[in-house]
């Protein structure tokens, strides 16, 4: 299986170079020139909301027609720099350790200005159910991942700057972010500045960073701040161990990739705290998580009610939660199902993966965040696993 594994991530590999990691994304149908140039449309949230849809939705891949290019996405350089990390510490090659100097520079170029601290968001402007963003507006999401991308790396480079960027983003999450209080005092991080917005994932994600720089520097109210997101997500976990995406009407769904983040960030939480409060709550998530989201097959499960559609996400994300919360080797079998069934039905033949099978179609549209890159950071974990390190 890891010879498998090895030859599909090595065609994924050349397959993001040969586009220079740039890319498309799911939803950056607002950068399209011609959009931009027709006033009533541009400026009409519906409208905006449709467009974005049409770009997610449509199967074919029309944004060259729409005046969409290719761009760098901080996000996807932030897996692909974790994935390579993952690579150097596997095979010590020259090569992927220039690779980890080059997405580290990127991103710290890329930081958004005129924040309280160093911060990221996509490179599109967003039109979501709930709010509206700027291009480059940061989000917790996008900053988390960066910054966790970044301390990968400053483990294998020593570069305090690496430090500096990561202690900066906590400025950023704790002074910029709005807040939704409970009765004990307990919070959730808003998904960006701009809305004010519960969703667990994302709350979780500001925790998991607030946690990761107190692992370097021992700052107490680092830690003490992320325990109280912690603590808020917590409580609304359900009776079956699940969480709906966030507490606004609209996002009553249960998903396959998102309860991942959820564990995935509560383990990380746990990890580099030293407390391990909240694991019962973890190991009733993860006991949902793994019973509902993957087939006997191999098949990964978007919703908790549905298959379809079978997103590239999910498989990804699988990876990283079993790692995370330390079952790689008891759930190995699972894991290889589920790559092997991902990898003969969504790999192309030139290396990139699908985005998405539908259950009488497929999106074969080769986004660069949300699907090489997360598989890139995937595969790169499973071999470190697998193999250990050189």
């Amino acid at each position: 299986m890891t010879k498998k594994i090895e030859k599909a991530i090595i065609k994924l590999e050349k397959y993001c170079e040969k586009e220079s990691f740039l890319g498309y994304d799911p939803f950056d149908g607002l950068n399209s020139s011609v959009f931009k140039h027709i006033p009533f449309l541009s400026k009409s949230r519906i409208m905006r909301l449709t467009w974005i849809q049409f770009f997610k939705r449509f199967p074919i891949n029309v944004r060259k027609i729409a005046g969409i290019k290719k761009e760098y996405n901080p996000k996807a350089l932030a897996l692909f720099l974790s994935g390579y990390c993952r690579r150097y510490k596997q095979t010590g090659k020259k090569e992927h350790l220039e690779k980890i100097r080059f997405f580290s520079q990127k991103l710290m170029g890329l930081s958004s200005k005129n924040w309280s601290g160093a911060c990221w968001g996509y490179n599109f402007d967003w039109q979501a159910r709930a709010f509206f963003q700027p291009k480059y507006t940061p989000t917790v999401v996008a900053t988390s991942f960066v910054v966790n991308a970044l301390l990968d790396a400053f483990d294998i480079l020593g570069d305090s700057t690496l430090i500096e960027y990561s202690r900066s983003a906590c400025d950023f999450v704790l002074k910029d972010l709005n807040r939704t209080y409970d009765d004990k005092g307990n919070f959730a991080f808003s998904y960006s500045p701009l809305d004010k917005s519960v969703v667990f994932n994302a709350s979780l994600l500001g925790s998991r960073l607030l946690a990761r720089v107190y692992s370097h520097n021992r700052e107490q109210f680092l830690i003490e701040e992320a325990r109280k997101s912690v603590a808020f997500c917590c409580i609304f976990q359900e009776e079956n161990g699940a969480w709906t995406y966030g507490i606004l009407p609209y996002h009553q769904w249960i998903d396959n990739f998102h309860t991942g983040y959820n564990l995935e960030c509560i383990a990380d939480y746990m990890k580099y705290s030293g407390d391990y409060h909240f694991k019962q709550i973890l190991d009733k998530g993860f006991d949902y998580y793994i019973r509902t989201f993957f087939s006997k097959e191999g098949v990964p499960k978007y919703y908790n009610n549905s298959i379809y559609p079978i997103d590239i996400h999910a498989p990804a994300q699988l990876v990283i939660t079993v790692s995370n919360t330390g079952k790689f080797l008891e759930y190995k079998s699972l894991v290889n199902k589920v790559l092997s069934w991902t990898i003969k039905n969504m790999q192309s033949k030139k290396g990139y993966f699908f985005y998405q099978k539908k259950k009488y179609f497929t999106s074969r549209i080769p986004y660069m965040r949300w699907s090489q890159a997360w598989m890139f950071y995937a595969l790169s974990e499973y071999v470190l696993q697998t193999q250990g390190k050189k």
